[in-house]
C-alpha cells in the first residue's frame, strides 16, 4: 500500500509491478503519481507532461531568436563552396 500525496487515500501498488520513476493515476483524486522509492513504496506527485513541452517550446523559440544562427549557416555555404572547387 501506498499514500497519495495529493489526497491520503492509500493507493495499493504491488511493489513486484512497479518500478522506480512508473506513474500511475490516483483512483480518488486523479493526480499523477510517480514512484520515487520501493521499499516502502512512496509515491510524488508527478511533473505534468504539459509543464516539459512548455519548457521544450521556450527553448526552440529561444534558438529562433537567436542571431548567431545565420552567422554559422554563412560559414557552412563558404565551406560548401570551397569543397565544390
Amino acid at each position: 500500500m501506498a499514500t497519495c500525496p495529493e489526497c491520503d487515500a492509500e493507493i495499493e501498488v504491488d511493489e513486484f509491478d512497479v518500478d522506480k520513476g512508473d506513474q500511475l493515476s490516483c483512483p480518488d483524486c486523479g493526480s499523477n503519481l510517480e514512484v520515487i522509492s520501493l521499499s516502502p513504496i512512496e509515491l510524488d506527485i508527478a511533473d505534468d507532461e504539459d509543464e516539459d513541452d512548455e519548457d521544450d517550446e521556450d527553448v526552440i523559440a529561444g534558438e529562433e531568436d537567436d542571431d548567431t544562427g545565420d552567422e554559422d549557416d554563412e560559414d557552412e555555404e563558404e565551406e560548401d563552396e570551397d569543397l565544390d572547387e
